[in-house]
């Protein structure tokens, strides 16, 4: 993947301005507490996670039954275990969620605006197999939730499944050779073979403002949007903002979607930003089944696969998505271990200039669109394209436009100083409010297994969380590990990683189904050996060092809020696609590396 042409090259003199500046947007918003500053939703906050969509969960008799394979999760990765699952010919298939049904982020995001920023025709899986051909180029968040169920559906994931649950424990019965599943409804089940696929985007994390329990006025999250109070839809119509004050805290991707809405209905919205994000072109349209060839089969596969070579920085013949992430592709170098450039001694020199090219078209687009010149300034983003997620809009900037909108840049506090019974406090000022919706996202790269929530006992009583602390992630291709017999997790810990996670998630579901087929056929448990994991480590040990790279970021989930990204063994060093392909490789050629006889019992 070339690097975008750069016409006209910044001169040395132009890179240590440009530097410099960005070193100094970081120091204003740098906090000495790093990712300490939010909170989670837990205790006197536990609300704020609470279920607005399901109502109160329907009593039932706990489960004391034997299912073939556990999923926890029923987010897509959840969803597309179970269907592949299901294709191997696995009968029972338990699906176990906290929310109400199934769709993971897609469940619990149904804020106003909501959509993917990337196209439904590659994001969406099971495009082929299901026969939906989306009308959108990027989806709404209902489309999407609606697909998660139609999957679900067609494979009759509904028969089993478990929701507003939440598992407590997963602990290993060497006896029985199966998993004893606990949750919070009273079920104590067994399972055979144990699927995670939990995800790291349900958790909703709040920032630690001081004085925010003495707040009167309304507050919610945007993954838990109160249209109780709001009203609407998420078309909008929120008629219960009308002549209210609103206040929206955060910028990113959520925010970018949602402001517009709220800026339509509230009587005032304040908006307040720590860090602007890079806002680039949407390019919102219907898109014709023949725009996207869903004339033919394979059609979506063969879609998603391009947006995933371009992506990571392998060779294509056409771009058959053509937006800004297959245009920024290769200024993703920093954040996905895709790109290779070995021997190119000139290569950070060039990135660097096509990353000031493209950071500087997207900080005229501001100037451009934003008219107030010191809001515009506020709204630039001054950091390198890698640095924070980027986000797409068509009706974002506009925004600021509005005499009934008012940006409110916190930069120079860190944030907001405080809250009081009526409002924000910035820079000495309180901004009275009658609601504050907090846009702040979910905690990023934590999961139940890794918080200590869902504790997790393998073979002779250890303690998965208590090896990761004591022996950092054994794995072999991210999935299994020795001690954990038939535990298969899904998710970006030493696996490939890609902007179109979906993806991602549907290869990792078909290693999984694989894996429980062989081990049925063998009369075998899943269970690596020491050798075949470190084996592994020493793979993703090659990863490259980007560490440096992110150090100099503004704060943000990619860098722990500016502490850093630290390098090690935590992901395949090479791009997607090539791990996909070692995948297909490994299953024909040496399945038994992942494969253990089962303990012979006396009867």
């Amino acid at each position: 993947m070339p690097l975008p042409q750069c016409d006209n090259p910044p001169t040395p003199q132009e890179t240590a301005v440009l530097r410099e500046r960005y070193r100094t947007e970081r120091e204003r918003r740098v906090r000495p507490d790093g990712p300490r500053q939010y909170r989670p939703t837990e205790a006197e906050f536990g609300y704020f996670a609470a279920d607005p969509y399901a109502g109160e969960a329907p009593e039932r008799e706990p489960l004391r039954d034997v299912v073939d394979v556990a999923v926890i999760g029923g987010g897509f990765g959840g969803i597309l275990a179970g269907a592949r699952l299901r294709e191997q010919g696995v009968a029972k298939v338990r699906v176990i969620d906290k929310g109400g049904d199934f769709g993971g982020t897609w469940y619990w995001n149904r804020y106003p605006g909501v959509h993917c920023d990337i196209e439904s025709h590659v994001y969406l899986p099971l495009l082929d197999e299901t026969g939906f051909v989306p009308e959108w180029k990027y989806s709404p968040g209902e489309e999407i939730r609606r697909h998660a169920v139609r999957i679900a559906e067609q494979f009759s994931l509904y028969e089993h499944a478990l929701f507003s649950t939440a598992v407590t424990s997963l602990t290993w019965d060497e006896a029985a050779q199966q998993w004893l599943v606990a949750t919070d409804r009273g079920d104590a089940f067994l399972a055979t073979y144990v699927i995670t696929a939990t995800g790291t985007l349900s958790e909703p994390k709040l920032p630690g403002i001081p004085g925010i329990e003495d707040y009167r006025g309304h507050t919610f999250h945007t993954s838990r949007w109160d249209y109780a109070y709001t009203g609407g839809s998420p078309e909008g119509g929120m008629t219960g903002l009308a002549g209210k004050r609103v206040g929206v805290v955060g910028t990113g991707a959520t925010g970018v979607q949602v402001i517009p809405m709220l800026a339509e209905d509230a009587g005032h919205l304040y908006v307040f930003q720590r860090t602007p994000s890079a806002v680039d072109v949407r390019g919102q349209q219907r898109m014709t089944p023949r725009q996207v060839s869903a004339d033919r089969p394979g059609w979506a596969a063969e879609r998603r696969e391009n947006f995933l070579r371009i992506c990571s920085g392998e060779p294509a013949e056409q771009d058959l998505v053509a937006d800004r992430w297959t245009a920024s592709a290769a200024l993703l170098e920093k954040l996905l271990p895709s790109f290779r450039r070995d021997g190119e001694p000139d290569f950070e020199t060039a990135y660097e200039a096509a990353d000031h090219a493209t950071m500087n078209t997207i900080r005229t687009r501001v100037a451009a669109e934003v008219t107030d010149r010191a809001t515009a300034e506020a709204l630039k983003p001054w950091y390198r394209y890698a640095c924070k997620r980027p986000t797409f809009s068509d009706k974002y900037l506009p925004v600021f436009n509005r005499p009934d909108v008012t940006l409110v840049d916190t930069a120079d506090t860190h944030g907001i100083e405080r809250m009081t019974e009526r409002g924000v406090v910035v820079g000495g000022v309180e901004y009275e409010l009658d609601c504050l919706v907090f846009a702040t996202g979910f905690s990023v790269g934590v999961s139940g297994i890794t918080s200590g929530q869902l504790p997790v006992t393998g073979r002779d009583g250890v303690r998965l969380l208590d090896e990761l602390a004591r022996r950092g992630p054994r794995t072999l291709h991210g999935f299994t590990g020795n001690g954990f017999p038939n535990l298969i997790r899904m998710g970006a810990l030493q696996n490939a990683s890609s902007v179109n996670y979906t993806h991602i998630l549907d290869e990792q579901a078909l290693h999984a189904a694989a894996l429980v087929a062989a081990a049925e056929a063998e009369g075998a448990l899943v269970e690596p050996t020491p050798e075949a994991e470190d084996a592994w480590i020493e793979v993703c040990a090659g990863a490259p060092d980007h560490a440096w790279f992110h150090a100099e970021c503004t704060p943000g989930y990619y860098n722990r809020e500016g502490r850093g990204r630290p390098n090690g063994p935590t992901a395949y060093p090479h791009s997607a696609v090539a791990f996909h392909e070692l995948l297909r490789r490994w299953r024909a050629e040496n399945m038994e590396e992942a494969l253990r006889p089962k303990a012979v019992t006396a009867d």
